[in-house]
C-alpha cells in the first residue's frame, strides 16, 4: 500500500485544527459560566439612607432582594430599589443565561417615560435627576444615580416638615385629618409658579424645596412636598402622572384615593389666594368626572389607581 503522505499531513492539520476549535468553545463556554458564577459573588450592596420608602410592594415594581436579573421586571425592580434605597451607585451583574439583558437594560435606561415612572413610587429626596448607565458586554451593569435633592435642600425642608407637624397636627387627629391640616399648609404657604411654565425660572418651583421654602411651586413641586409629609407620617403612597400633570395617590382607609394640591390652588385672574378641597382624596371615578384632560393616567403603571 502507498502511503499519500500529503494526504495523510492535511487530514492531521484537519483534526488538529478541529480540537483547537472545540477546545476553544469550551474554554469561551466554562468562561462565560465561571464570569456569571463569580460575578454574582460580587455584587456589593451598599447601606440604604434614611429616606428608603419601606413600604414598598406596588404592582407595577417592588424593593427586590434578588439582584441576579432574569427579565425586564427583574431589571425595573433592580433599578427601582436603586432609587428608593438612596444608592449614589450600585453595580450588577447579567447572567449568561438571560441573552438579551444587557439589550434590555440600554432599552430600558432609555425610555425616559419608564424611567420617570419609577421615579414616581420612590421617596422625593431619592428621586432622580438623571441616571447614567454603564455597561460591558460581558453583562457588567453600573447605575450612577444624581439627585434633584441636595443635602443643604433636604435639611432646610426638613426643618419646616417639623415645625408643621409639631404646630398644626397633633395625636388625636385621624390620618385623613393629619393630611388635611398638611394640604391647607402648603397651598396657604405657597403660589402656583406661572412664569415657570412660561419659561421664567426664577424658583425651584418643581420641587418641594420650592414650595415649602421659596413660596412657588409647579405641580411636580406641589406633588413632593405632599409626598414628603405623607412619608414622614407612614402613610403609604407615590406620585402618580399623566403626560401633563403629577398628583399623589394615597392609601387610606383601606383604599387608595387621589390628592391634587395644585388643582385646589387654582390661579385666578386677579392672583387671589383660593384654598379649595375639591381634589381633595377622592376615588378615581370623581377626580376623571372633575378633570379628564391633565388627569387621563396609564392604567398598566399606576395600577392601584384602578381599584
Amino acid at each position: 500500500m502507498v502511503i499519500n503522505l500529503k494526504k495523510v499531513i492535511v487530514l492531521l492539520l484537519i483534526i488538529f485544527v478541529g480540537i483547537i476549535i472545540y477546545s476553544y468553545r469550551n474554554d469561551i463556554k466554562t468562561y462565560v459560566e465561571n464570569y456569571s458564577k463569580d460575578t454574582k459573588k460580587e455584587i456589593v450592596i451598599p447601606k440604604d439612607n434614611e429616606y428608603k420608602r419601606y413600604n414598598t410592594t406596588y404592582k407595577y415594581v417592588s424593593s427586590t432582594e434578588n439582584f441576579v436579573p432574569n427579565s425586564k421586571q427583574d431589571l425595573m425592580n433592580i433599578i427601582f430599589t436603586t432609587l428608593n434605597s438612596g444608592w449614589d451607585e450600585f453595580t450588577f451583574y447579567c447572567p449568561s443565561e438571560y441573552k438579551s439583558c444587557v439589550d434590555d437594560v440600554v432599552e430600558i435606561t432609555n425610555d425616559d417615560i419608564l424611567l420617570s415612572n419609577i421615579n414616581g413610587f420612590v421617596h422625593p429626596y431619592n428621586s432622580f435627576k438623571s441616571i447614567e448607565t454603564a455597561y460591558t458586554t460581558q453583562g457588567k451593569i453600573t447605575l450612577d444615580v444624581h439627585k434633584i435633592y441636595n443635602e443643604d435642600m433636604i435639611d432646610k425642608i426638613n426643618k419646616v416638615v417639623d415645625e408643621v407637624i409639631s404646630e398644626e397636627l397633633d395625636s388625636s387627629m385621624s390620618e385623613e385629618e393629619k393630611i388635611k391640616a398638611i394640604h391647607d399648609y402648603i397651598i396657604n404657604n405657597s403660589k402656583y409658579d406661572s412664569e415657570r411654565i412660561s419659561g421664567i425660572t426664577k424658583y425651584n418651583s418643581n420641587t418641594a424645596y420650592g414650595n415649602l421654602i421659596e413660596g412657588y411651586g409647579i405641580c411636580s413641586g406641589y406633588t413632593d412636598a405632599m409626598a414628603i409629609f405623607l412619608d414622614r407620617l407612614k402613610i403609604k403612597n407615590y406620585k402618580i402622572s399623566s403626560n401633563e400633570h403629577i398628583w399623589n395617590l394615597v392609601y387610606i382607609n383601606n383604599k387608595w384615593l387621589n390628592l391634587d394640591l395644585t388643582f385646589d390652588d387654582p390661579v385666578t385672574s386677579d392672583n387671589e389666594d383660593i384654598l379649595q378641597h375639591d381634589y381633595f382624596l377622592i376615588d378615581t371615578d370623581k377626580l376623571l368626572e372633575l378633570d379628564k384632560d391633565e388627569h387621563e393616567f396609564d392604567k398598566n403603571v399606576f395600577i392601584e389607581a384602578n381599584s
